[in-house]
């Protein structure tokens, strides 16, 4: 496919640090691929797409987030039946070398920063697809100064994909696609099943390649998503635990516990205990917190 470059300054004014769009997307190729000086994120919001990128085809679904850098070269074609409705952000090159010199264990080798030959992209689903979401719609408005899109990515980094375990470029497409399946809840609370009926390879194979590429078993990899599930879910509801374990696919409490202070070292209690924090509570000096 031809390529073309896109220029970020077609698109923002000089001072500002972003751009952001919601858009339908076409139902054929564009004649030509596009590349980019900048860097950009897209959600897909509805509908569904073929994505051309650096010579692989892929189809991404609502809840697909992808991290684009400018050397990366793509273009979509909306399903006709479903149509497909995304969310775009670009930003400068300086945005993401003020970050990486800021907040290097937050984003060097990751997100948008990998070598790879293919951008990073992640399935979103329940909390994490909402959270990413509202920020979009509340980014939409924002001004567009520099502050207001590091902290976009931060949040990204820091508060939504700080617990995703990196599937390596070099992993089969079967896997990185399964793995990406197992993000979603309808899936991983299904435990290793769910991701091996997702790979739709047989379980003996899976178990191979989870080894080679995670250096983990399916069922030790579906339990990091899940308990990593459950933590953001101990550190911003107020269900009980019970309930969470559930939610999480595991519905022996027992089990729940053994496990959640195995990954994280603390009970699901502490935890809970540890990061959610009333913000009415009254300190032992007794005055209030904010």
């Amino acid at each position: 496919m031809k390529i073309k470059t896109f220029q970020i300054d077609d698109y923002i004014a000089k001072d500002d640090a972003f751009h952001i769009a919601r858009k339908s997307l076409a139902t054929r190729f564009p004649p030509a691929a596009h590349g980019h000086d900048y860097y950009e994120i897209f959600l897909i919001e509805d509908g569904a797409t073929a994505h051309w990128v650096n010579g692989k085809r892929e189809t991404l679904l609502p809840g697909h987030l992808v991290f684009i850098r400018p050397d990366d070269a793509h273009a979509f074609k909306a399903d006709k039946m479903q149509g497909c409705r995304i969310i775009n952000v670009m930003f400068k090159p300086k945005t993401v070398r003020h970050l990486r010199s800021r907040y290097p264990d937050e984003v060097c080798g990751k997100f948008f920063d990998t070598r790879g030959p293919y951008p990073e992209t992640h399935m979103l689903a329940g909390p994490d697809l909402a959270r990413v979401t509202q920020a979009l719609v509340e980014l939409q408005t924002a001004p567009r100064a520099l502050a207001y899109i590091e902290h976009f990515i931060l949040m990204l980094a820091t508060r939504v994909l700080a617990q995703v375990h990196p599937v390596r470029d070099t992993a089969p497409k079967w896997f990185t696609d399964a793995c990406r399946a197992a993000q979603n809840p309808a899936v991983f609370r299904r435990g290793a099943a769910g991701l091996i009926d997702a790979a739709g390879r047989s379980h003996e194979h899976v178990c191979r390649t989870s080894r080679m590429v995670l250096g983990l078993t399916p069922s030790a990899y579906v339990n990091k998503l899940r308990l990593d599930h459950g933590a953001r879910m101990l550190s911003s509801s107020e269900l009980p635990i019970e309930e969470v374990a559930r939610d999480c696919g595991i519905e022996n409490i027992s089990h729940f516990y053994r496990l959640f202070r195995l990954q994280f070292g603390l009970t699901p209690r502490q935890y809970r205990l540890r990061h959610q924090r009333d913000p009415f509570e009254v300190t032992a000096h007794g005055a209030q917190s904010v």
